[in-house]
């Protein structure tokens, strides 16, 4: 295993310092701290949930529009027939077409997108795709609004920073939730909007402690544990 670098071990000594339970606040004011690296890095979150994703009722799935976006250029795919493409072109999208751009996924695995938009007309195309696009999250969803004939507003959510999330085979929830040059207070608004929305989300056959641990760091810095109970009591 490598040896951590003297900032990443000055990170782990400043969070292991602090005195007091770890809420969302302080967790922020930590990782702003820890944030040293010499680019913008990517704030995750992880969240492991007590739910047994392989039952259908305890999968937890949605959408949250983050009040601050993710501070990513959101690559957008559309799947539409000609009579709609336009609309997506015009509304911002990355890549638009069908049967093409369904080939070049089907046959080289090409996801060079973070998010794909269809309409409801083109899901029989688009379920071939399953096999390349299901691992990956990336399946258009009606629950999720990826499916719809109102391009132009799906795409300007997703671009504003709507996200799409799903908990994992682990029971794990992960997560960006934006950029180290976020303010703390918008980092702080983006992270209470998720766990609102997964805490909204708690399905009714999970038994027992739902949210079990929350941890959050930047793309170089060690993970930030917060206390369960106090991030509970700060989203009440």
């Amino acid at each position: 295993m490598a040896k951590k670098g003297k900032r990443y071990r000055a990170a782990v000594e400043l969070i292991e310092q602090t005195e007091g339970p770890i809420g969302v606040g302080t967790a922020i004011d930590l990782l702003k701290q820890t944030a040293t690296a010499k680019f913008d890095e990517s704030v995750d979150i992880d969240v492991r949930l007590g739910v047994d994703p392989r039952h259908a009722d305890q999968m937890v799935r949605g959408t949250v529009a983050l009040p601050h976006g993710t501070g990513r250029d959101v690559r957008v795919l559309v799947l539409a027939n000609e009579g709609k493409q336009q609309e997506a072109i015009d509304a911002g999208a990355d890549h638009v077409g069908l049967d093409d751009l369904a080939t070049k996924i089907q046959k080289q695995g090409w996801t060079d997108f973070d998010v794909v938009i269809a309409t409801p007309d083109v899901m029989a195309v688009v379920g071939r795709l399953g096999r390349v696009l299901g691992p990956r999250g990336l399946m258009p969803n009606p629950k999720s609004g990826t499916v719809t004939m109102d391009l132009a507003a799906a795409i300007k959510e997703v671009k504003a920073g709507k996200i799409d999330f799903r908990v994992d085979k682990a029971g794990i929830m992960h997560t960006a939730i934006g950029k180290s040059s976020f303010s703390a207070e918008q980092l702080t608004e983006n992270t209470e909007a998720f766990l609102r929305e997964i805490l909204r989300l708690r399905p009714a056959a999970a038994k027992g402690t739902y949210m079990r641990s929350i941890t959050i760091s930047t793309t170089m810095g060690p993970g930030i544990s917060m206390d369960r109970s106090e991030v509970l009591g700060e989203l009440r």
